[in-house]
């Protein structure tokens, strides 16, 4: 039978819902020999507000012979799809005569090496973000150039953060020097992105009283279902039986969020569970990936500098509170509480990842997922010794299952320097970067 295209579509009234990878889409020689065919690398950048406790954070030992700390320990499993780089820097989210400000050169800088001009005003400048370098060069392979998802809602206006404007704060994907992207933080909103539902007011109207985006599909479901073999409709009907899940999680997420301040003007759809949401947009990044509806995602966990309130941990005080501990040791023990949990998403989410095959290889071994923040000691405002897990193998090209110290105050741009020389973009330069990481291949 004649492969199926890899950008196969279901199609319905208002809605492209794109596949995951089947057998029946490689070539016959990609069958016989799967460490052949052409897989798509998957890129995913994670932000973490607030930094970490340093001294249980870091693994003990180097190269492979390294045993998780303390608020690692809910990656264990995933120990061997890691590579943990330590003594990464960003120098830009340093003052370097600009003064306070802290939070918000760090969510600025994560993902640009830039600094960021102060500025309370319209006139914000920074630098290309890496995510959308990587979706300007490799993005229009794909339905969606990138995806932008977020927790808490972001202000692209007014001054936050001494002196700052409150876009810095509120995103780290950056289009150009001058143009942040707004994230979505609606998981409704995001899971229709993600499958091209129509924006019409009177498709919408029409929709309404259907139970699922796959209720849209049907018909083009049933017709390559009929199409494919026994494997590739057990993957179908696990694929469907994903979306059909998060879309009834999303359905009684109900609004509101009373962990956040109420200063923030939710929008409609907000669930009131915040580990819910954590989980409901890593499901649907997941479900990005596997439908190749993006390669390129970029997921905050929150804004920096985020007070929110961890009640469902025990801990009743806001993060941004406790992060600047001063060595008491019981905000000490509750932002390490924070970070075990985080951690704890985040292996949830590797969890599923690593669950789908893709021909020889898992859809995690065909990714590079970057987890961390540009600040590490909040209590110091630190900007050296970067909290930085990288999981995924990035279709072979990276070695995990080890540690690397690099030299102090490597620049953080060389990680993503390196990142875009694997999906064959030549830049020089990216950020204040010195060159390529060393030891990560």
């Amino acid at each position: 039978m004649k492969p199926l295209a890899r950008r196969t579509f279901l199609r319905g009234t208002g809605v492209a819902m794109s596949l995951p990878l089947l057998e029946s889409m490689l070539s016959r020689e990609a069958v016989a020999a799967p460490e052949k065919a052409k897989i798509p690398l998957r890129y995913g950048f994670i932000y973490m507000p607030c930094g970490v406790i340093v001294k249980d954070f870091f693994p003990t030992g180097q190269g492979e012979n390294f045993e998780l700390n303390k608020s690692m320990q809910p990656l264990e499993k995933h120990k061997g799809d890691l590579f943990i780089p330590t003594k990464l820097a960003h120098d830009k989210a340093r003052a370097n005569g600009d003064g306070a400000g802290d939070h918000a050169r760090d969510s600025a800088t994560f993902l640009t090496g830039c600094q960021a001009k102060k500025t309370g005003g319209a006139d914000i400048y920074l630098g290309t973000s890496i995510d959308q370098v990587l979706a300007a060069e490799r993005g229009s392979a794909t339905r969606l150039p990138s995806l932008e998802i977020g927790i808490e809602p972001g202000r692209q206006a007014g001054a936050c953060d001494s002196g700052y404007s409150c876009a810095y704060q509120g995103t780290i994907s950056w289009k150009s020097p001058t143009q942040p992207i707004p994230k979505e933080i609606v998981p409704k909103l995001a899971f229709e992105r993600l499958f091209g539902a129509s924006a019409d007011p009177a498709q919408i109207a029409k929709n309404k009283y259907r139970k699922s985006i796959l209720d849209l599909v049907a018909d083009d479901a049933k017709r390559i279902q009929d199409k494919v073999g026994v494997e590739d409709q057990r993957k179908l009907d696990e694929y469907f039986t994903s979306v059909r899940e998060v879309e009834e999680r999303i359905s009684k997420s109900g609004q509101g969020d009373p962990a956040l301040s109420p200063d923030f003007n939710l929008p409609a759809g907000m669930p009131k569970d915040y580990v819910e949401h954590i989980r409901l947009m890593y499901d649907i990044m997941f479900l990005a990936y596997q439908t190749d509806a993006t390669r390129i995602v970029s997921y905050m966990l929150g804004n920096s500098g985020s007070n929110r309130r961890f009640t469902h941990l025990g801990v009743k005080e806001g993060y941004h509170e406790i992060s600047h501990h001063r060595d008491n040791q019981d905000k000490v023990a509750n932002l390490q509480k924070i970070d075990v949990f985080l951690l704890e998403e985040l292996a949830r989410f590797l969890d599923k990842m690593k669950s789908v095959k893709e021909a020889d290889k898992t859809l995690l071994d065909n990714s590079v997922i970057v987890y961390g923040s540009s600040i590490s000691d909040a209590n110091r405002h630190r900007h050296e010794e970067l909290p930085v897990i990288l999981a995924g193998k990035a279709g072979g090209k990276i070695k995990t299952g080890r540690t690397v110290e690099c030299p102090k105050d490597t620049p953080m741009s060389n990680l993503f320097l390196s990142l875009a020389g694997f999906s064959g973009i030549k830049l020089d330069r990216f950020g204040d970067s010195t060159g390529k990481l060393e030891g990560l291949t």
